[in-house]
């Protein structure tokens, strides 16, 4: 079953579409609030490294006071940034052993951040299918990564999928 955007042919006043269909994971969260959530994980993160102290958590508390992120988003929101926060040194180790020919430290902020975000989802929440995970991680890197970013992304996180497939058995 796929969804489909409601809007004025519906009934719908167009302020108040939004998507339908199948949640992610069965959770009972519309797929657009955790695609959006992601997409503020992505802010936070970038905060986070930009001023180069802190914490993650540290970060998402700032945003959360300086900015008005919708509810339905911000549980997605908490369980990654919080995710990364209390499991960063595994996340990045797990992210180090599948990147070839290249360095954690040396990737973009935007990539490193999407890496870390789909590697949470992936490694941490149960809930997220992990080919979930990957597309939603693609997207962000389409819409604000470079002009590889998508593709790289993509990589990297399938290869971590298929690490944690081969380490399962």
């Amino acid at each position: 079953m796929g969804s489909r955007a409601l809007g004025p042919r519906d009934g719908i006043p167009l302020r108040e579409a939004r998507v339908i269909g199948e949640d992610e994971g069965g959770t009972g969260q519309p797929r657009w609030a955790r695609t959006r959530a992601r997409a503020w994980a992505l802010q936070v993160l970038y905060r986070w490294e930009s001023e180069g102290d802190g914490s993650p958590g540290a970060s998402l508390a700032d945003t959360l006071r300086a900015r008005r992120v919708a509810p339905e988003r911000r549980e997605h929101l908490k369980r990654i940034v919080e995710g990364l926060d209390k499991h960063r040194r595994e996340v990045d180790e797990a992210l180090r052993a599948v990147l070839e020919n290249w360095r954690l430290e040396r990737l973009s902020v935007i990539d490193r951040s999407v890496l870390r975000i789909g590697a949470v989802e992936m490694l941490y929440l149960e809930d997220v299918p992990p080919r979930v995970a990957i597309q939603e991680a693609v997207r962000l890197a389409q819409r604000y990564g470079g002009r590889e970013s998508a593709a790289f992304v993509n990589g990297v996180l399938d290869a971590l999928l298929r690490e944690r497939v081969a380490g399962s058995s």
